[in-house]
């Protein structure tokens, strides 16, 4: 004891104070982080799902950790008023933002816990689908209000900034329809979310026609949509553009879909030989969901026949290479078993199925 009191009498009481501090909250951080591997490594025996959430409540619970074990060492130190008060005050941000972090956490996790018994990678996902776009989409909402939530009460624990809000608030007025103004893209994507989530006039998967563009929904942000594209681009629309404006969606009651082939031959065609190859293409093609197959006569003049060949497939991708496929074998059907083959053949180079004179999709 005699040689302690003799180090402190000439040892700054800055310097006793910051080791009252950060050795214990270092010993407590090591012990942690110790236990915590062991028991993810014990964890990932059972449960897998239990062992990411241990690994990934790590952080903020390391943080809290060291707020609490440095706010108690900061108790006993001897520092001066001032620096006591700055600490005390940075110490209490961090938990705050230790809280929020934990909040963020367990909001994931409960999102990931509810849509573990959804599945979007089979052929009938669409009540799994509607799930996933209402959770998604309210996940975001919710990290949203969290985050403003904790930057607003940590701000709070500042006497200044919390006059200044109090003041600010007193004589609202311009400053406030500015700021209204300024908000309301942001406000109205978050209330647009909202609709999206409860109406689900789109889900994640959709098959989509927005701005005469054919993509499929791939993510649904709380400010944005991300449509990939056919040809692999992406289109970013806002969330309030699908409240606003019209547009197709080919797979808001279910995934099927149906699709047409629209060739113009001559009149002395065999319908009936021609139907009998549509119905041996179709079956040797495995990209027919086996509900659909008709050939139509839509249309007919002096010396044409137009004709409809109306087929069905479990998904976008699946229409658009049945029609192809389809529409490449009656071709050569004609060209080699009829006297006169198609006068008129779509181009193959066109996008997924949009309506057209030419070829269309219908559903």
């Amino acid at each position: 004891m005699t040689y302690i009191a003799s180090i402190s009498s000439w040892v700054p009481n800055w310097i006793i104070g910051a080791v009252a501090m950060v050795v214990p909250a270092a010993i407590a951080l090591l012990v942690y982080r110790w236990f915590t591997r062991r028991l993810i490594r014990l964890a990932g025996r059972y449960s897998p799902f239990l062992q990411r959430l241990l690994a990934r409540s790590q952080g903020p619970i390391s943080v809290i950790i060291v707020v609490v074990v440095a706010g108690i060492g900061l108790a006993g130190a001897a520092f001066p008023a001032w620096v006591t008060r700055m600490l005390g005050q940075a110490l209490l941000v961090g938990f705050v933002l230790a809280l929020g972090w934990i909040a963020a956490i367990a909001l994931d996790i409960g999102v990931e816990i509810y849509l573990r018994r959804y599945r979007i990678d089979v052929e009938d996902n669409l009540l799994a689908r509607k799930h996933v776009t209402q959770m998604r989409i309210l996940q975001r909402i919710a990290r949203t209000v969290l985050v403003m939530l904790t930057a607003a009460v940590a701000l709070t624990t500042f006497d200044s900034v919390r006059q200044y809000g109090v003041s600010l608030f007193a004589s609202a007025g311009a400053a406030g329809l500015v700021l209204g103004f300024a908000a309301r893209p942001v406000l109205s994507n978050l209330l647009a979310g909202l609709q999206i989530a409860m109406a689900q006039p789109i889900r994640v998967e959709d098959q989509i026609v927005v701005e005469g563009e054919w993509g499929t929904v791939e993510t649904i942000t709380s400010t944005y949509v991300v449509v990939k594209l056919w040809d692999l681009r992406r289109m970013i629309v806002p969330l309030t553009y699908f409240i606003e404006k019209p547009f197709q969606n080919w797979t808001y009651e279910n995934t099927d879909l149906l699709g047409s082939v629209v060739l113009s031959v001559d009149r002395k065609v065999d319908l009936e030989r021609l139907r009998r190859r549509l119905d041996e293409i179709v079956h040797e093609s495995k990209f027919w969901d086996g509900q659909r197959a008709v050939l139509q006569v839509t249309d007919a003049s002096a010396d044409k026949v137009e004709l409809r060949a109306l087929v069905s497939a479990r998904n976008a991708a699946d229409l658009w290479n049945l029609r192809c496929e389809l529409r490449e074998k009656l071709i050569g059907f004609l060209q080699r078993e009829e006297p006169v083959g198609p006068t008129a053949v779509p181009p193959l180079d066109q996008p997924p199925p949009l309506p057209a004179a030419s070829d269309s999709a219908v559903r």
